[in-house]
């Protein structure tokens, strides 16, 4: 559509105008459609000449597929009958280079990347994936417990693995039933026929090529968590747990406002503490016999002892005896990767074993003719092992392990030889005072490409280093790069990357490096019409021996001379994250709600507090055994750089985060009374035994084990010093940091008769939540309470 002339001139005076307008909180809160879509999964069509992602569509939470050309353009919608010819992310090439696969749908597709043939293998059935190519040009694949193969011709069912007992396996002990096979013969010829029809008809799958294997069977006490097919098809690793394990008594989180009219009950998570995770075993079975080997964890350097013996002695817990408890597929810690990775030949497999208490993470590969595993690297640490930064794989060449480690302090890219049985020549790839991650190695084994932060912790590009060792390079000058994908040829580089008002978009940069071609702005006219306030990117020095603490400031462009102004101090969640980096924040709702209170004469300081991600390992665990301590020394220091240089009033400080921002501001306000004049702690927890036990127990340990960490971690020890303003926002259907935390607090402020405090429930909201209703009124009442309690 065309506009007149009129009508053009009259929208860019529209804009204009908005553009000079401060940002209004209704718009700050509202469904964030008005921003525009953030490009989400991205990938390179077959051809390498159009790059595919998705966006969410306006008004509802449909994802459409689009598609750019590599070379720029107009994106094009890619709808109806195009979506059948559609490739999809995380597509994997064969060995040759001449055919890709990739599930779409939950099936499994085949593309010949000489001629843009595409070729289903699956139709419907359970969700495939885990897909791998053998060094035979063989795909094989995970459907449900099943594993596939297809050799070029034929899809079939190359092994199943049951937690069953198998056919014929004698049952347990019992004297009745003995007694009656004795006397009954009838009963017992029955059973002698079954037996011998049975293996029978084993004996001849045995013999018939055409046939698919017999299941795996594991027995009828375990479950089955995870397993992994060699690539040829002739090995099935399988990781197990007890079956019927105690798991922990759950909770059941009420819910008020439902469409049934009825009060509601959910089930939600146990509590730290109150079930560990259930250790699991690993087993390797030959496919075609059948059998099966327990691969014993025995040979994992340091599995048998105790990080945690003092803590145990001092707690009166009977020490530890044997091996610790170990996991093979973890959840979460890893991401979605897989911890089992055969190479491509199917002679060995790589496979990351985790000690339970988190302060151990090795990484061996199989012995097959063995059944053994043999330590190919160990991590300890005395705080916790990292969730990020466990990245690992095989070159093709089918003898080169690579990995992450954080044993320098930070986390680094190595490489050892793992054809040799001395555990081969180890190399480090990268090096230095900042973090590799999102490893991605070149088809051909040369080189590997990875995000970095090499030149400021804030600031993510793509860099390369030869697989064999030597200059490690950035390719990309975009400062906020989110995540990148080698072309189809490995010729160039699909980045998505952000900025402090760019939510992801879509640039293609030569994997040799160079300038970037942008492919995508989703951003509405609105949203890049206003004149947004730049962060400025400060350096807070520490005097608590922390060094220096990243952090984004929002002022005013001129101060006004002699002024002094409030000061806002923001905290982010979940503790690692971060903040400060210069990609589009996860908080960008709070940016917005930064502009208007600059607008209204604060300023505002967001750090990146000790915890945080980018900074290194010592960084990371600086909070285990006291969560809070050295995080509200972070937020002291910043107050004190901000009066001495951006004119702020000491007297008139304010905090506000959530969930993990909403404990530090519960930490703020008990722990430095009178500092900070008002608090927001929005979905805050209060009491650390309230949350899950993958998180906690790494940076506390177990309440029974360590009583004294989550004393003085647990805001709810210690809330009688309260003197200052205090808003606690909570939704009430929150199954992350449940609403009982609020609740527990406000019962506590009770009955200690404090004052200047209330409690804002939100009955339809999550940890995160999405009713821009309840946006507005949260940070409505954050607004006001600073202005009550700030403002002149």
């Amino acid at each position: 559509m065309r506009l007149a002339p009129l009508a053009f001139a009259l929208l860019l005076t529209t804009t204009a105008a908005r553009a000079a307008e401060p940002i209004t909180l209704a718009q700050a809160m509202a469904d964030p459609d008005w921003i525009g879509p953030p490009v989400e999964a991205m990938w390179w069509r077959w051809d390498g000449k159009a790059a595919q992602y998705t966006l969410k569509r306006a008004g509802g939470s449909i994802r459409d597929t689009w598609q750019v050309d590599a070379g720029g353009g107009t994106p094009v919608l890619l709808d109806g009958s195009a979506r059948a010819d559609l490739d999809d992310a995380g597509a994997v090439i064969d060995g040759s280079g001449v055919r890709s696969a990739f599930v779409r749908n939950g099936d499994v597709f085949v593309r010949d990347l000489r001629t843009g043939a595409l070729l289903p293998l699956t139709r419907g059935g359970e969700r495939a994936g885990r897909l791998q190519w053998g060094s035979d040009g063989a795909l094989a694949w995970r459907a449900g417990a099943a594993w596939y193969r297809w050799d070029g011709r034929l899809v079939v069912q190359a092994a199943l693995p049951k937690a069953e007992d198998a056919p014929g396996t004698p049952p347990p002990a019992d004297d009745l039933r003995d007694r009656q096979l004795r006397l009954i013969a009838t009963l017992k010829d029955d059973r002698a026929r079954r037996d011998a029809a049975r293996q029978q008809a084993e004996a001849w799958r045995q013999a018939d090529a055409t046939r698919a294997p017999a299941p795996i069977y594991l027995g009828g006490k375990v479950e089955i968590v995870d397993s992994a097919l060699s690539p040829d098809g002739r090995w099935l690793l399988v990781a197990t747990t007890a079956k019927g394990a105690d798991t922990g008594r759950g909770g059941k989180m009420p819910m008020y406002v439902t469409e049934s009219g009825y009060e509601e009950f959910e089930d939600v998570r146990t509590r730290v503490g109150r079930a560990d995770p259930q250790p699991q075993a690993l087993w390797l079975a030959d496919v075609a016999t059948g059998k099966v080997r327990e691969l014993k964890f025995d040979p994992l350097p340091g599995i048998a002892s105790d990080p945690l013996a003092a803590l145990r002695k001092a707690a009166g817990k009977e020490p530890l005896k044997g091996n610790r408890a170990v996991q093979v597929a973890t959840s979460g810690d890893n991401g979605d990767a897989p911890t089992l990775l055969w190479t491509a030949d199917g002679r060995t497999a790589a496979v990351m074993v985790r000690a339970i208490d988190n302060k151990d993470r090795w990484i061996a590969t199989v012995d097959t003719a063995a059944g053994a595993l043999q330590p190919r690297h160990r991590l300890t640490d005395p705080a916790w092992i990292n969730w990020g930064f466990n990245e690992f794989g095989w070159l093709r060449d089918g003898r080169t392990l690579w990995y992450l480690s954080e044993e320098s302090g930070w986390s680094h890219l190595y490489t050892l030889d793992a054809s040799k049985l001395d555990g081969g020549r180890r190399t480090q790839l990268t090096d230095g005072r900042w973090e590799t991650s999102q490893v991605v190695p070149a088809r051909d084994g040369s080189r590997f490409y990875f995000a970095c932060n090499r030149a400021r912790p804030i600031d993510y590009e793509v860099c390369s280093v030869p697989a064999g060792g030597g200059e490690v390079r950035e390719l990309t000058a975009l400062d906020g790069v989110e995540n990148f994908a080698l072309s189809p040829d490995g010729s160039r580089l699909l980045v998505r990357h952000s900025a402090a008002y760019l939510p992801p978009q879509l640039s293609v940069v030569e994997a040799a490096g160079g300038p970037a071609r942008a492919l995508t702005d989703t951003r509405s006219a609105d949203f890049k019409a206003r004149d947004w306030i730049q962060p400025q990117s400060v350096q807070v020095p520490s005097r608590h021996g922390a060094g220096t603490i990243w952090g984004k400031f929002y002022g005013p462009a001129n101060p006004e001379p002699g002024r002094k102004y409030p000061l806002v101090m923001f905290v982010h969640g979940a503790g690692y994250l971060q903040n400060a980096e210069l990609r589009w924040p996860e908080y960008f709702r709070e940016q917005m709600f930064h502009n208007l209170l600059v607008a209204q004469g604060y300023m505002v300081l967001d750090l990146d507090y000790r915890a945080s991600e980018g900074y290194g390992r010592d960084w990371r665990t600086a909070i285990y055994r006291w969560m809070g301590k050295p995080e509200l020394e972070d937020y002291l220091d910043g107050i004190d750089w901000a009066v001495a240089n951006r004119q702020v009033d000491r007297d008139r400080v304010g905090i506000y985060g959530g969930s993990y921002g909403g404990f530090m501001t519960f930490v703020a306000l008990f722990k430095a009374p009178g500092t900070f004049k008002a608090g927001a702690a929005l979905r805050p927890v209060s009491d650390w035994s309230q949350y899950n036990h993958e998180y906690t127990s790494n940076i506390l340990n177990t309440p029974e084990l360590d009583p004294e960490a989550y004393a003085r971690s647990s805001p709810i020890e210690f809330p009688q010093a309260l003197q200052d303003h205090l808003l606690i926002a909570h939704g009430m259907i929150d199954d992350n940091v449940f609403f009982k935390d609020s609740v527990m607090l406000a019962q506590k402020l009770i009955e200690l008769r404090k004052d200047k405090w209330e409690l804002a429930p939100y009955p339809l909201e999550r940890h995160g939540f999405t009713h821009p209703d309840a946006w507005y009124d949260e940070y409505r009442r954050i607004h006001e309470l600073f202005g009550k309690t700030l403002k002149p």
